[in-house]
């Protein structure tokens, strides 16, 4: 039986007193010390800024020079409580290029946090990190935003660099993010670019830097902050010519092997763009399925597996992980969080208001639920409802409180008003037990969500229709619309569009395996196997891969649809950004990533691009040691998400070689960093940006 949840006033009172008392404390009264630096030596006379960031215009707290060691000491003084705090050093004459005199172009950032260290480098390994983690809230040398988005970006940084030493920071020198991405290369081969201007190892150093770092719209940067912006906000935009200049700044010796870089390693060829992934694991993740964010930007995922075992597609056991917005796990190491009846989560998490978890099982086949630290609010057992439940998938929860889940095993869909089960009510039951016969036109239905009219949209994985019926009136209001083969995720932009992902795609050769399929599962239940290894197999074109199908809120489609090719190999999931770009998964080999495209706001295409179009490279964004992927979600900051589910496709299917028998589980989220215009979490409808603080 379930739990009403009532309100403590006596609690609530407690906490907002204590968040007046606390907003009326000065977040930071120190002193602050360092060193600016740029290829690794001081920099003298340059100008340094402390300011205290928030959803206004920065506030500036103190400003100084440095002396000849690149040294300063500045009173912070006293900052607004929650504000976020960064240095700006502009200018300034480098030691490695005395004789060369000052150098204007010379702007380097630190973003400090809300907790700063006493003593900190400037350098361009801060300014790279900085300028990756912050860049939906960075203009030049302003940095403003809404919390927790801002404090989120600001909590980052120090995945990519140390501030108090410059130098290399835990996250991104960890055993997997060093020998096993390239993302070190990329960044310490953006931080040699930085430093060949303010050295300017060549006379045309900063100017051809500048060049190479020109905007999509022909903007070009007057200095080296704003030009590690540009090229981390377009890192999809002419990568080549950006790379082109580690030749001319740092050419290889006559007689010797490596590049005089003042940093290591480098790249050795130009990046398909310029992103910095960082993966993540921990806290029980193995092979998760649906994520989702709460309200303060944590992020929940779902486990098909256990860590360890000898996992494969026959047996779902997994557990929920839990990862802070920095990619630090919150749940217990190995098991995750346990009980409440969770046994392999797949397609179907929720957070809901309350900042509680939900999810349906594969396993176990019930719903489950968990509050906010972890604690199971269902039975040990689960919901299952005496047996009524099959495999589970999809689930979401509304703007009314309501929990909707799905049963791809009997095609039904079942409704948890206010997320009361005991209220629960089971609707688009098939009496008839034929697959085709579905009162509610569901054939294994896998995904939903709900949009502007309060209407759901749940895709069919085992059919070429998604179905449309009224959270207030279903039965009477069912209705299905056309789309490719096999749907996946699906998502709702801000004018009521739906993305719909196809797994399969709209070609003769998507119908040939849509068919297969469906023999292969008897009909309609679950497809799995078969679907797993063709989408491994496929690869981006309309009549190799997937593809992406628009639909109008009245159901009839976009003149963009159907979206093929550029990297739209296995689409799974589909998640909209605050600009209404999507962004889309694949479950396919690790060659294909995640793949941006064009929404329904032309203020935010770039030049020359159209709705439908790819903004990502023809792979899609890759990196950060992604494997098969399920689903995609961007955080309050901007970042972008995605999950690791298979690793190795035999292993999970059948029995492998001993020592990659435990490889059938993907492993650890990989995390894109501000790429997207932030959004507001949890994701409860249809995609909004971030609330005012």
């Amino acid at each position: 039986m379930k739990t009403i949840h009532q309100p403590d006033l006596l609690a609530a009172a407690l906490a907002l007193v204590g968040a007046l008392a606390f907003a009326s404390i000065p977040a930071h009264a120190a002193e602050l010390s360092g060193n600016v630096q740029g290829a690794g030596g001081p920099i003298a006379g340059s100008t340094v800024a402390v300011y205290a960031a928030g959803n206004a215009a920065p506030m500036q707290l103190s400003q100084g020079k440095t002396d000849a060691n690149g040294a300063f000491n500045l009173d912070v003084g006293q900052a607004p409580a929650e504000s976020v705090l960064y240095v700006v050093a502009k200018g300034g004459t480098p030691k490695a290029a005395a004789d060369k005199g000052p150098n204007d172009a010379i702007a380097l950032l630190a973003v400090l946090g809300t907790t700063p260290p006493k003593n900190i480098v400037v350098n361009e390994f801060s300014t790279v990190a900085s300028a990756a983690t912050c860049a939906q809230f960075l203009t030049g040398g302003t940095l403003s935003g809404k919390n927790p988005g801002l404090r989120i970006a600001a909590g980052n940084v120090l995945n990519f660099v140390d501030l108090e030493t410059g130098g290399y920071g835990t996250t991104i020198q960890d055993a997997l993010n060093s020998a096993q991405t390239p993302t070190m290369a990329n960044f310490a081969t953006l931080a040699n670019l930085l430093a060949g201007c303010i050295t300017r190892v060549n006379a045309e150093a900063c100017s051809h830097f500048f060049a190479a770092a020109t905007s999509p719209t022909g903007t070009v940067p007057t200095d080296t902050l704003t030009a590690i912006e540009s090229i981390l906000r377009n890192p999809w935009h002419q990568p080549e010519k950006v790379f082109s200049l580690l030749d001319q700044f740092y050419p290889v010796p006559k007689g010797k092997n490596l590049r005089p870089t003042p940093f290591m390693p480098y790249l050795s060829w130009a990046p398909s763009a310029w992103v910095l992934p960082l993966k993540f694991t921990g806290g029980g993740f193995s092979a998760a399925g649906k994520m989702m964010f709460d309200s303060e930007g944590n992020l929940w995922a779902g486990d098909n597996w256990l860590v360890g075992a000898q996992n494969q597609d026959a047996l779902w056991d997994g557990n929920l992980t839990k990862f802070a917005p920095n990619g630090k796990p919150l749940s217990p190491e190995t098991t995750g969080f346990t009980g409440g009846g969770v046994e392999g989560i797949g397609f179907g998490l929720c957070v809901d208001a309350h900042d509680n978890c939900w999810a349906t099982t594969y396993g176990s086949k019930a719903i489950v639920e968990f509050d906010k630290n972890g604690k199971p609010l269902s039975p040990p057992e689960g919901w299952t409802f005496g047996g009524r439940l099959g495999k589970m998938q999809g689930i979401i929860a509304t703007p009314n409180g309501d929990i909707w889940a799905l049963d791809v095993d009997h095609s039904q869909v079942i409704h948890l008003p206010k997320g009361d089960p005991e209220k629960a009510e089971f609707l688009f039951v098939n009496k008839t037990g034929k697959p085709f016969k579905n009162p509610g036109h569901l054939l294994a239905p896998f995904s939903l969500a709900i949009d502007q009219q309060n209407r759901i949209w749940v895709g069919n994985a085992a059919a070429h229709w998604v179905t449309r019926f009224s959270a207030d009136n279903p039965t009477n209001t069912v209705a299905k619309f056309k789309t490719g083969y096999s749907v996946s995720g699906l998502a709702v932009d801000s004018q009521g569009n739906v993305w719909v992902c196809n797994r399969l795609g709209n070609s003769m050769r998507g119908w040939w395996s849509w068919i297969r399929m469906l023999f292969k599962a008897k009909g309609g239940g679950n497809p799995d196997p078969y679907l797993t290894t063709t989408l491994s197999k496929q690869k981006p074109g309309y009549w190799s891969g997937g593809s992406i199908t628009v639909l109008k809120p009245d159901g009839t489609q976009m003149p963009c649809s159907p979206i093929s090719g550029n990297g739209l190999a296995g689409p799974w999931a589909a998640a909209v950004d605050g600009d209404d770009n999507v962004w889309i998964s694949n479950f396919a080999s690790d060659k294909f990533g995640i793949v941006e495209l064009c929404g329904a706001n032309p203020k935010a295409w770039p030049p020359g691009k159209k709705m439908g179009d790819a903004i990502s490279p023809p792979g899609g964004y890759v990196g950060g040691g992604m494997q098969m992927l399920i689903d995609v979600d961007i955080d309050p900051a901007g970042n972008v998400w995605v999950d690791n589910n298979w690793q190795d496709i035999k292993a999970a299917l059948r029995r492998r070689a001993e020592p990659r028998s435990t490889l059938g589980a993907g492993q650890g989220v990989v995390v894109f960093y501000g790429l997207a215009k932030p959004v507001r979490t949890p994701l409860i409808g249809p995609v909004q940006q971030p609330l005012a603080d």
